[in-house]
């Protein structure tokens, strides 16, 4: 279940990192939505080890 939880969080945050960084061009879009992805996957992880057993 932890699995799905970060794929989830990376699919979001890779999400909305692009929704920000698109109105800049597509290399920012990029860029911006790998960090995206990384913190989705991070708040993801953090959440998934708080309140799944």
């Amino acid at each position: 279940m932890s699995k799905l939880m970060v794929f989830v969080g990376a699919t979001v945050g890779g999400w909305l990192g692009w929704f920000a960084g698109e109105p800049f061009g597509t290399m920012t879009a990029f860029i911006v939505s790998m960090v995206g992805t990384g913190v989705g996957i991070y708040v993801a992880r953090r959440w998934a080890s708080s309140y799944l057993p």
